[in-house]
């Protein structure tokens, strides 16, 4: 059974999904994954989310007793094929995409572990499933063994050896804005007009006549040509505002359905959603959320397959905190009841900000502006 086609990206339940709607039409736009790329929404949500993804440390800890301990990061989650933020968003932009990404494990290490993957492109993989299982993949022309592989995949469903792609799913709905894009080139480069009333006003036409004229016209038009013709007639177009504003509107309608398949909110890719209104305290609660409801699951994932590249009982953290920053002043909120709470130590919280401990200079100049705190500890009884 082969899912991914050397020289088709088409996937084959995005076929089907289309086939069973769009039966007798005719001027369907095919959807690809390569072709998805190209609508602005699908282009987007995919960008968004293997941007910040890629962006976010990656950190890995030994568990000792209750606690995790920091430890040095492998090479692999360092450089495993170039720099780790080009390698995480080349493979998330593939699982986001395609619901799988392949890379051939070219170097191991000492443990048997993979220690160097080259992404391979989503076109040139071809997997033999038996028994639901992968039992080979073809790369290019060569046949590859499961250990030889590097596979992740996103949106698993039971009994399945491969991801989902969303692209597939949404295939219906990109379908219908991309054949709404490809009306619009025709329109402004071809000339063509939906709907065209040519009437002469001086005399009545008998067929013969009707049928040269709109020959000539056709012939004419269709090619991107003036058409000439006296005073005598009248040309006009008809319906023609009425198909812009019904392709506006298609264009504007597939957008939220391309961002819920894509699992991000329509506001973040800048498309306005009509009859919705939604605002957030400050940027860290909107951001939160985006992580917990969007986000944070591929993150999940993507924590656990890259944890198969550590020798346990090491796992690896995306560190996250990136994407919730916060404005500068209730950052400094927060820290000063960290370290007021006892959770934070001052020479702590002044990392946080890129800034060394305090010298004993500067604390003498604290105690000379506002005195030395009073630190004896009270002993509950009267003075």
């Amino acid at each position: 059974m082969s899912l991914f086609s050397r020289r088709s990206v088409t996937w084959p339940d995005a076929g089907q999904l289309v086939a069973e709607r769009t039966a007798g039409r005719t001027g369907a736009a095919p959807v690809t994954t390569s072709s998805a790329m190209r609508n602005s929404a699908v282009w987007a949500a995919v960008r968004l989310r293997a941007d910040l993804l890629s962006t976010m440390p990656v950190d890995v800890f030994r568990k000792v007793g209750p606690l995790h301990v920091e430890v040095p990061t492998p090479p692999v989650l360092t450089s495993p094929d170039g720099p780790i933020d080009e390698w995480l968003y080349m493979s998330q932009q593939d699982l986001d995409r395609a619901g799988n990404c392949f890379g051939i494990i070219t170097a191991v290490d000492g443990l048997g572990l993979p220690a160097r993957i080259e992404l391979q492109d989503l076109a040139e993989v071809t997997v033999r499933v038996r028994d639901g299982r992968v039992a080979r993949y073809r790369i290019g022309r060569q046949w590859y063994e499961p250990h030889q592989v590097w596979h992740e995949r996103q949106f698993p469903v039971a009994g399945f050896p491969l991801g989902l792609s969303p692209v597939a799913h949404a295939a219906l709905t990109l379908q219908q804005t991309m054949s709404a894009q490809q009306f619009a080139v025709a329109w402004f480069t071809q000339g063509g007009m939906p709907s065209v009333a040519l009437k002469n006003t001086a005399k009545t036409l008998n067929k013969e006549q009707s049928a040269d004229i709109k020959a000539h016209y056709k012939a004419t038009v269709g090619q991107g040509d003036v058409f000439v013709h006296g005073s005598d007639w009248d040309l006009k177009p008809i319906n023609a505002t009425v198909s812009t504003a019904a392709f506006v509107e298609s264009q504007q309608a597939g957008i939220p359905d391309i961002a819920r398949f894509l699992g991000v909110p329509a506001d973040l890719i800048d498309a306005a959603v009509s009859g919705q209104s939604v605002t957030y305290a400050n940027i860290g609660q909107r951001n939160l959320q985006f992580l917990i409801m969007n986000l944070g699951p591929a993150v999940r994932r993507r924590e656990r397959a890259l944890s198969t590249l550590t020798p346990r009982p090491r796992t690896v953290k995306l560190n996250s905190k990136a994407l919730l920053r916060m404005d500068p002043e209730t950052q400094a909120r927060v820290i000063d009841m960290q370290v007021k709470g006892r959770l934070l130590a001052p020479s702590e919280a002044r990392e946080l900000d890129n800034r060394p401990p305090f010298t004993p200079e500067q604390l003498e100049e604290f105690d000379r502006l506002w005195g030395r705190p009073n630190t004896k500890p009270s002993s509950g009884g009267n003075p």
